[in-house]
């Protein structure tokens, strides 16, 4: 493969700093429960973040990526757990999952927190703040949660602080007994909502904060600055549920905006701290109005789930100041797994689109191995599967590519396809796209999103190119064509791809 100039990454030592942060990050998002489980039967003893190896935060950080995320490290409760375990529909997805299914493995929701926290089995805040050391050590920052809606059963301010949350009424238990729970309180008996969105039942390991209370909106606000305190980003949860709008709407319950003091609060104190919203239903501009940096981008990961390559085209038309801030991703711990949902030619082209466009590139723990089978975020044990050796491939030289500086840091443009002779539609499932950088270093890709051959012509608005010939080396494949560049800036260049066949082109002029 052409080499790829790395990208300087580690702390510089005379600051004490992080290098900053590229325009278009990478993070990689490792389930902390799961993966300190596994390292338990391989050292014999429960593992803490201590376990972690070094060799294998060495290896995150040469594979390209800025963010270590860690998934669930706070401190849950045995209320959580009883549910998880209890909960008959939740069991049969563990044993369809684990027909070894024990007690143990069922730790309870990560998002159930009774803390921000680090677990005492994880150990502690003092073994979080020494993996963050040994992160910044080699040019990585970490991301941890923040679950603004809910809190577990057991936290302390449900029997102590009963009135922030939100209540209802023996009736409401009655009509609705998966969203109301009755609880003892300090001040007696009360029935306390569970949290959920507008569109489903309450999740029963959780109550639902009542953010119509300036008292609870001080209280998160306090629980987002101690968060922050042991981190460099917050990833969270299911953001938009709290916006005044859509409480109201799930609530009936009149509230002020939460985030951008909250979030200016923060930054008062750590200026370059990043924030990342879980959100859907079209509100990712809002969220960014609101003081997020990025947005989940679930429109792409759906029109990709569905083939649709002239709706990914018409996505991407979107300006680059939303567009940049968007978190591309092909799975996560909520979405099911790539290899499982993606055919495998589907898969690479899905992926050529989702990480070789504008925006944080996500990826998740056992992508790489093309693990089919999700594992809930109530387990802290995944079943065996062996990794595949062709995914493991592709993975590997689409990491070495996105280390090019024109990539992480790069000018990039749409660009439009067209028919290659008259009445040859097939033009249409095409996304075509250019990145350039200062030093004039030019990418070409292209990706035919649709499950038949194609054809198309794409013109590439790139003046200096003209006046010679440019040799086009494919980066993720075998292809290599030279062509003149007053062919490529005129009629553009002639492509006939197979059934989400994909390219990306380096020019390298003659």
């Amino acid at each position: 493969m052409p080499d790829i100039a790395p990208t300087s990454r580690t702390l510089d030592a005379a600051s004490g700093r992080l290098p900053p942060l590229p325009r278009y990050p990478a993070l990689f998002q490792l389930n902390t429960r799961l993966r300190l489980r596994a390292l338990e039967a391989a050292l014999g003893r429960p593992a803490t973040l201590d376990d972690l190896p070094d060799a294998e935060l060495d290896h995150i950080a040469a594979q390209g990526f800025d963010w270590l995320y860690c998934l669930g490290v706070w401190s849950t409760g045995e209320a959580g757990r009883q549910v998880s375990r209890g909960n008959p529909e939740w069991r049969r997805e563990f044993e369809a999952l684990l027909p070894d299914l024990e007690e143990r493995d069922i730790c309870g929701s990560c998002f159930a927190v009774t803390a921000y926290a680090v677990h005492p089995a994880l150990g502690g805040n003092a073994a979080l703040v020494r993996l963050r050391d040994r992160l910044h050590a080699r040019g990585l920052r970490l991301m941890l949660d923040f679950v603004p809606n809910h809190m577990a059963p057991d936290h302390s301010w449900a029997h102590d602080r009963p009135g922030m949350f939100v209540h209802g009424s023996e009736a409401a238990l009655a009509r609705e007994p998966g969203n109301y729970m009755a609880i003892e309180t300090a001040e007696g008996p009360a029935i306390l909502a569970h949290g959920r969105d507008p569109y489903f039942p309450g999740w029963p390991d959780t109550l639902q904060l009542d953010y119509g209370n300036p008292a609870t909106q001080a209280a998160m606000r306090g629980e987002l600055l101690a968060a922050a305190a042991l981190c460099d980003g917050l990833r969270c949860d299911m953001a938009m549920l709290i916006l005044p709008e859509v409480f109201q709407r799930s609530w009936g319950i009149a509230a002020q905006p939460f985030w951008p003091d909250a979030i200016q609060a923060v930054r008062a104190t750590r200026p370059g701290f990043v924030f990342m919203a879980e959100v859907y239903w079209n509100l990712e501009w809002t969220m960014m109005q609101q003081g997020f940096d990025y947005a989940y981008d679930k429109t792409l990961y759906d029109r990709a789930v569905g083939g649709n390559g002239r709706g990914i085209r018409e996505h991407l038309r979107a300006g680059l100041d939303y567009q940049r801030h968007l978190v591309r991703f092909l799975e996560n711990h909520d979405e099911p797994r790539a290899a499982g949902t993606f055919p495998w030619e589907v898969h690479r082209a899905a992926a050529a689109l989702a990480f070789l466009t504008p925006g944080l590139r996500f990826f998740h723990q056992g992508q790489f191995e093309g693990r089919r089978r999700r594992v809930p975020i109530h387990l802290d044990r995944a079943p065996a599967e062996p990794p595949d050796p062709a995914v493991g491939a592709f993975y590997a030289r689409l990491l070495e590519v996105l280390r090019d500086p024109a990539l992480r840091d790069g000018a990039w443009r749409l660009l439009e396809p067209t028919e290659a002779w008259p009445g040859n539609g097939s033009w249409d499932g095409f996304v075509c796209f250019a990145w350039e950088d200062a030093g004039e270093a030019r990418l070409l890709g292209a990706v035919n999103f649709q499950p038949h051959q194609a054809q198309c012509y794409v013109r590439l608005p790139m003046p200096a190119l003209g006046g010679r010939m440019h040799t086009l080396v494919d980066l993720l494949g075998p292809a290599r064509y030279r062509r003149e560049g007053d062919a490529l800036t005129g009629r553009g260049l002639y492509l006939d791809l197979p059934a989400w066949g994909y390219h990306l082109f380096r020019l390298d002029p003659d």
